[in-house]
């Protein structure tokens, strides 16, 4: 039996929209990449590109440009659209970008939708959290359907400089970054382990897991701020963080990753988009998964919350 084609939709072919193409690819996660970006030239070139690398990739794809009634069938669509060099000049944050990207999705969140489309969505455009919200309210498509990469690419950053620090493997370490994927983001230092053995057991024995962990927490959430200054721009980390994420819905995994999803009572809080561990499968974010916090590491959750909250309020006032 012919096994069902798999196609990926990315709009915004910018610097992060044309490194997930890629990262699709080469990783042979899709077999078709459809790219649609307000600039059609801007897509064709970058599709052209990808198809000019297939002759030595190891999986075979079909990469193309298009238009938003092309979308219909695509199993993911990656919502990757913004304006990165509004960041360039002075002290901006992720939030400058806002009014930039709730605009654009407003104006065509309706055309998505309009060509049938039926699948998951994954929200890379900043601000993550709140543009996953924003989406998911425009498209009316069911909880768990639209989720961003939230404090997925955050979560990789720290479980980096935790393997720096101790020198356990990535793969072996259990730790996630939580909440707003900006500023106020936390981590829940009391649900951290390394193999399955919890923080507080190794620092008992091991001088490398005694460590600053504000100094760790900065480290991550700083990271993308690191390399922006360098090249303008990131690519690589979030591009990978976005690839594994359809994967693991085109394969329903249920895989356990931390992820922009909405909340509807898990820790306290509903009626918002912040990045937790979720379930994610074909149906999306399935499951929020709720792991256990100390009084003080909810309470700093719970105000992730409320910057998250105030920046929603804001973009339902933009037109």
């Amino acid at each position: 039996m012919q096994r069902k084609k798999r196609t990926i939709g990315i709009i915004g072919i910018g610097h992060v929209g044309a490194h997930v193409a890629y990262s699709l690819a080469v990783q042979g996660i899709a077999d078709e990449i459809i790219l649609v970006d307000k600039e059609r030239k801007k897509a064709d070139c970058e599709a052209q590109d990808v198809m000019d690398s297939v002759c030595y990739l190891p999986h075979r794809v079909e990469v193309r440009s298009g238009d938003f009634p092309d979308l219909k069938d695509c199993d993911v669509l990656v919502n990757s659209a913004g304006h990165i060099q509004l960041l360039a000049t002075g002290n901006k944050t992720r939030l400058d970008e806002m009014d930039f990207t709730i605009r654009a999705v407003n104006g065509y969140v309706d055309r998505v939708m309009e060509s049938g489309f039926d699948g998951v969505v994954i929200n890379i455009t900043n601000p993550c959290d709140v543009v996953a919200w924003h989406f998911a309210e425009l498209s009316g498509l069911p909880r768990g359907r639209v989720f961003g990469t939230g404090t997925g690419l955050d979560t990789a950053r720290l479980r980096s400089a935790l393997a720096r620090q101790t020198g356990v493997d990535h793969k072996s370490i259990c730790a996630y970054v939580m909440g707003e994927h900006g500023a106020s983001q936390m981590v829940p230092w009391s649900a951290v382990s390394f193999g399955g053995k919890p923080l507080t057991e190794w620092e008992k024995t091991d001088e490398r897991f005694r460590f600053d962990h504000e100094a760790i927490r900065k480290e991550a959430r700083d990271a993308g701020w690191v390399v922006f200054s360098g090249k303008q721009c990131t690519e690589y980390g979030i591009s990978s963080t976005a690839a594994r994420m359809a994967s693991v819905v085109l394969l329903d995994e249920k895989q356990i990753l931390p992820v922009a999803t909405r909340l509807e009572g898990e820790y306290g809080e509903s009626g918002i988009f912040i990045g937790v561990p979720a379930v994610v499968g074909a149906g999306g974010a399935e499951q929020v998964v709720e792991i256990p916090m100390s009084a003080e590491e909810l309470a700093e959750f719970r105000r992730c919350c409320d910057d998250v909250r105030a920046n929603m309020a804001h973009a339902l006032e933009i037109r």
